[in-house]
């Protein structure tokens, strides 16, 4: 019975996220995932079903994520997490009180993401073999990530009615289903174009005509491909940094900062719910000129 206490109020919280919190797919997919190790936890612990679960039994589970050496923010995360769905139970009616009041985010330095110079992301482009059957596409893609500052999710889901080449720009669906315009740089319509000339000669399956960029089965890319592409070209392009197709988007954000790019201009390319998040590239350009004051400063 305790199973299927747990399985349930997983599937029920699902649905809540999805229906009343209007959250995206992925968003779901990060909550239920920590919901689901926390559930696994309190079982192994004794916990008949969720509702039983303490103040204690919680802040015990974090502790235990802590003594794992699971990084603070992926804490914070799971404590965010956790909290939702004790919000969700005590808003069903299924608790008479939440038992998170105990739970406290981890105390955290401000992340900063990787971010590749111009020099580096031109060489992870260049090294694209493109006698390859895949080679256009692939630099097309890379093209697209850093030219548009595009989420993984954004560049599988890219459209080919979704380009607007004369007139400069790329209409794109975010996070929400909220769409916003992106101009996108010469690079990167060459890029496009050249892949679409060899498009055509391929097998596209049926349903996916419009998706842009496809895989050889001529259905669209997962989001594993994309990641395992990124890296296959850094390490043949020698670049050591431990990056991600996110990597193309803080460097395409930071780049635009550094050249005086205006921050609501950013905020809205990069489609930001809020500017406090876009703010984070301007505290990288201020440790970059912050290293090198500290690098040649005569009383070091």
């Amino acid at each position: 019975m305790a199973q299927d206490s747990f399985t349930d109020i997983l599937a029920d919280y699902r649905s809540w996220l999805r229906f009343e919190r209007s959250m995206s797919p992925n968003t779901i997919e990060g909550y239920s995932r920590d919901v689901s190790a926390l559930f696994g936890w309190l079982r192994e612990a004794g916990v008949a079903k969720p509702e039983d679960a303490t103040g204690d039994d919680l802040c015990r589970y974090i502790g235990a994520m802590a003594e794992q050496d699971i990084s603070k923010r992926s804490q914070a995360r799971a404590i965010s997490s956790i909290k939702s769905l004790y919000d969700f139970l005590d808003r069903e009616g299924r608790i008479s009180k939440s038992p998170c009041d105990a739970l406290d985010s981890p105390k955290m330095q401000r992340y900063l993401p990787v971010v590749l110079s111009v020099d580096e992301v031109s060489a992870i482009i260049n090294s694209v073999d493109l006698s390859k059957q895949e080679g256009h596409r692939n630099k097309a893609m890379l093209e697209m990530l850093y030219s548009c500052g595009l989420r993984v999710s954004e560049l599988i889901t890219l459209k080919i009615s979704d380009l607007f080449f004369d007139e400069g720009f790329i209409r794109v669906k975010g996070k929400g289903s909220k769409q916003r315009l992106i101009p996108v740089g010469e690079y990167a319509v060459s890029a496009v174009k050249l892949y679409l000339d060899q498009r055509r000669t391929l097998p596209v399956a049926k349903g996916c005509e419009d998706f842009l960029f496809l895989n050889r089965r001529g259905r669209p890319l997962t989001r594993q491909m994309v990641f395992t592409l990124v890296n296959e070209q850094a390490a043949a392009a020698g670049i050591g940094k431990k990056i991600s197709p996110h990597t193309f988007r803080h460097s395409f954000a930071t780049h635009l900062v550094e050249n005086g790019a205006d921050l609501r201009v950013v905020q809205q390319m990069l489609g930001h719910e809020s500017i406090l998040t876009t703010e984070i590239y301007t505290h990288i350009d201020t440790a970059k000129w912050q290293e090198s004051i500290l690098k040649y400063h005569p009383e070091r």
